[in-house]
Order: structure tokens, then C-alpha cells, then sequence
């Protein structure tokens, strides 16, 4: 009986340091904002389940909902959508478990919980726009949801867009190393024919928030304020035209 005690502490005491060490390895794998990033975010309201950038004006346009890419913490994408919601477009950056959209792919309830009778749209960065897919993709029969739009990004089988007649565009960037770009090609099957894709020239992986370079991204030759603007302009012009 001894024995087993010993035995059984020693699994728990194992199991604890395992538990530990996955932690702090977890913890220095994720992409921290940059100072700028810290600033524009001090223009937003820190909400229990989501991040939100309000806009003031009294327009009335879909909200922007937004999934964070993998290991990459929300406030990192502040610069963009603050500027988003200085031209009139709220947008509400979701907070994820382990910073992983795919351990809660329906964040997006929480928000629009907020917001009942709000328009919106989806879309993520990386990870965070396949998962904003699948949302999509389970919620098209819902008047409310006006488009969906991808950052580095494109859906898989599970949340296929082939057959909807919402609009959609794909952002990506030209020296993006880190995006799967033959994955990215064959993605096409499941957009539809509407899609817009737009390329920022320079753009990288990382631009697309603000967190300092990715393992294993192109270099930028563009500065990330420069893809930061592009963003905005893409978005807006998109935006723009939804109704």
C-alpha cells in the first residue's frame, strides 16, 4: 500500500511539473503587442470575453467581428481596428483560451449577445479566420451576418462558403512565408465566386497585427504602420460597399 502511495505521488508530481513546464512553454510562445499596438488599445474597453473599439459615429454599419490568430494575444491587432472605428465600424476582437480560436470557435455568441439586433461581420487572422469561417458557415441562414472577410487566412471543408451569395474578401500579403499558400490555392474550392482578393505588396504574415516578427515569416519590405494603413483601406473599402 505504501508502495502504491509512493507511486501514485510521484504520477501527480510528474504530471504537476508537466503541467508547469507546458505552462511557461505556452506562455513563451505567444505573441505579445507592440508598444503601438499597447496605445491604440488604450482607446478600447477591455470586455470580459472580447476586446471592443467603439465607434462614435452614428452611421449605421455592421460591426467587425474578429478571431485572433494563433498564439497571438488580441490587443495586438489595436492599431487597425482603432483606426477601423474612427471611420465608423465597431469592431470587437475576440478573446480566445490559450490565445487558440479553435478551443472556442463560437466566441462570436458572446459578442453578438451584446449586440442582438447589431449587423456584423466575421473574419480572423491565420487560424482565427478558419475558425470565423466555420462560425460563418453554421450561422449563413442569419439575416444579421452581412459578409465575411479573411487576413492571411481561407476556410477549410468544414466551413465552406462555395454556396453563399454574402460578400467576401481575402487579404493576404506578398511576402508572407508562414501561410500555406498550395493549402491557400486549393481553399478556393470553398469560396465563392464573388470573393475579392486583394495582396498587400511588402505585406507579411505578422503585419496583419502588431507583434513583432513570426517564427518563420517572410520579411517584410514594407514597415507595419504601412501595412497597418493597408489594412484599414482594404477593410473600408470593403466595408464600404456592403449594405
Amino acid at each position: 500500500m505504501k508502495i502504491f502511495k509512493r507511486v501514485l505521488i510521484g504520477l501527480v508530481l510528474v504530471l504537476g511539473l508537466g503541467a508547469i513546464g507546458g505552462y511557461f512553454y505556452w506562455q513563451q510562445s505567444v505573441y505579445e503587442p507592440s508598444t503601438q499596438a499597447e496605445q491604440s488599445f488604450k482607446q478600447g474597453i477591455d470586455k470580459e470575453d472580447y476586446l471592443l473599439f467603439e465607434s462614435q459615429k452614428s452611421a449605421k454599419h455592421p460591426m467587425v467581428i474578429f478571431y485572433p490568430g494563433a498564439l497571438v494575444e488580441p490587443e495586438s491587432y489595436s492599431i487597425w481596428a482603432e483606426q477601423l472605428a474612427e471611420n465608423g465600424y465597431t469592431v470587437a476582437i475576440a478573446k480566445m483560451p490559450f490565445e487558440l480560436a479553435i478551443l472556442s470557435g463560437n466566441k462570436a455568441d458572446k459578442i453578438r449577445e451584446d449586440f442582438k439586433d447589431q449587423d456584423f461581420v466575421i473574419g480572423g487572422h491565420s487560424l482565427g479566420g478558419v475558425m470565423a469561417s466555420r462560425y460563418a458557415n453554421a450561422n449563413l441562414d442569419d439575416e444579421r451576418l452581412k459578409g465575411i472577410y479573411f487576413m492571411a487566412s481561407y476556410p477549410d471543408e468544414k466551413g465552406t462558403l462555395a454556396k453563399t451569395d454574402l460578400p467576401v474578401i481575402s487579404i493576404t500579403g506578398s511576402e508572407d512565408e508562414v501561410m500555406n499558400q498550395e493549402a491557400a490555392d486549393e481553399a478556393k474550392a470553398y469560396l465563392p465566386e464573388q470573393t475579392e482578393f486583394v495582396s498587400i505588396a511588402g505585406g507579411n504574415h505578422g503585419g496583419f497585427g502588431s507583434y513583432g516578427h513570426q517564427k518563420g515569416d517572410g520579411e517584410a519590405t514594407i514597415s507595419n504602420e504601412d501595412q497597418q494603413t493597408a489594412i484599414v483601406t482594404t477593410m473600408m473599402n470593403w466595408l464600404n460597399q456592403i449594405k
